[in-house]
């Protein structure tokens, strides 16, 4: 085992990445940070107010009194003019407007495309229709849910590690690999016994072993700093990081066999990350996209790897319940490894 050639590369490629710190920050510290980050920038905290402008009227000063009565309105008088401008650049998310005649109706102002509109409208009726008297036809009673699993930190979490696991497959590969034959060492193993099967096997498990730690560390992380926790198998957990990290590494091997320089093979790895950035769901579902598009989006390779982490880290879901994602990364590291080995040149 030990005098084995794949040994001896992992082995090598272990070394040279120790002795790469700033890959070491972008590998450990990168993801840590981001977690940091974005855990402050979408803790939990208290609901925001809404705005709420009340224009000049007849009837504005009881609107107002009313509204002033609850927290959860932030209540502005003005002017119709101010009023319009602050709706149009999104200072306030309705106004309210007396209605005409000698009726004490009221007017809503406000722009339907915006959640925050639809919500302030329905929120700020039914405060000024109970002032009047509405009655409830029953009575009902808030029960707040507060649950870690269903916090945007728990949903990111998963994200991040697959984000990790991607760049790690794409970039700890198919740079370190062009690199080697910019200063000429693939060259040199080409004059070697050594097999090329060998040499990318033992690229590849070197990735392997770097993602061990990598996601440890970041899932401890999150744990101790944001009570992240993962509610499934941490053996199914694990395996599906080292499948994702499989099937990415056969894909940064591809991007590699040929490339010459450095910028060819940034640009291939961009071309290839860029689609995944977006479509994928690293920060947000991605069955925001259009229908027509989710079986694309479903055969991308992130898109597998985030979909069975999160059934299995978040729902508590079996391994054995994700197939369809699993087949997924399975097809791409095997094909894009097969189709690398058979390309792949030295120099």
């Amino acid at each position: 085992m030990k005098n084995s050639p794949i040994f001896q590369l992992t082995l090598a490629r272990l070394r040279e990445f120790m002795r790469e710190p700033e890959t070491v920050f972008w590998v450990f510290g990168f993801p840590i940070l981001m977690t940091i980050l974005l855990g402050i920038a979408f803790r939990e905290k208290p609901a925001d107010k809404i705005a709420v402008d009340v224009q000049d009227g007849a009837y504005a000063a009881d609107a107002e009194s009313v509204l002033q009565q609850f927290e959860v309105f932030k209540v502005t008088r003005c002017p119709e003019s101010t009023c319009r401008l602050r709706l149009r650049t999104n200072k306030t998310d309705l106004v309210v407007v007396s209605g005409a005649g000698s009726s004490a109706a009221f007017d809503y102002l406000f722009d339907p495309t915006r959640s925050e509109s639809l919500l302030a409208r329905r929120q700020v009726d039914d405060r000024l229709q109970r002032a009047r008297g509405r009655q409830d036809a029953f009575a009902t009673s808030d029960r707040e849910f507060k649950e870690p699993g269903g916090r945007y930190i728990d949903f990111l979490i998963p994200g991040l590690v697959g984000m990790g696991v991607m760049m790690g497959g794409l970039m700890g590969i198919g740079y370190v690999t062009v690199d080697m034959r910019i200063r000429k060492l693939l060259k040199r193993f080409l004059a070697t016994p050594m097999k090329k099967t060998h040499f990318l096997i033992g690229i590849m498990l070197s990735r392997l072993v770097f993602l061990i730690p990598e996601a440890t560390i970041l899932l401890v992380f999150a744990w101790i700093a944001f009570g992240v926790k993962i509610y499934g198998s941490i053996v199914s957990t694990a395996f599906l990081i080292l499948l994702g990290s499989f099937a990415f590494s056969g894909i940064g091997l591809l991007i590699a066999s040929r490339a010459k320089t450095l910028e060819a093979v940034s640009g291939l790895m961009n071309m290839s990350m860029l689609p995944m950035w977006i479509l994928s769901g690293i920060f947000f579902s991605s069955s925001r996209y259009p229908d027509v598009t989710q079986p694309f989006i479903k055969l991308l390779p992130l898109t597998a790897l985030l979909n069975a982490l999160r059934a299995v880290m978040i729902d508590g879901a079996s391994v054995f319940t994700q197939t369809g994602p699993i087949a997924v990364l399975v097809v791409w590291g095997l094909m894009t490894f097969a189709i690398a080995l058979r390309i792949f040149r030295w120099q």
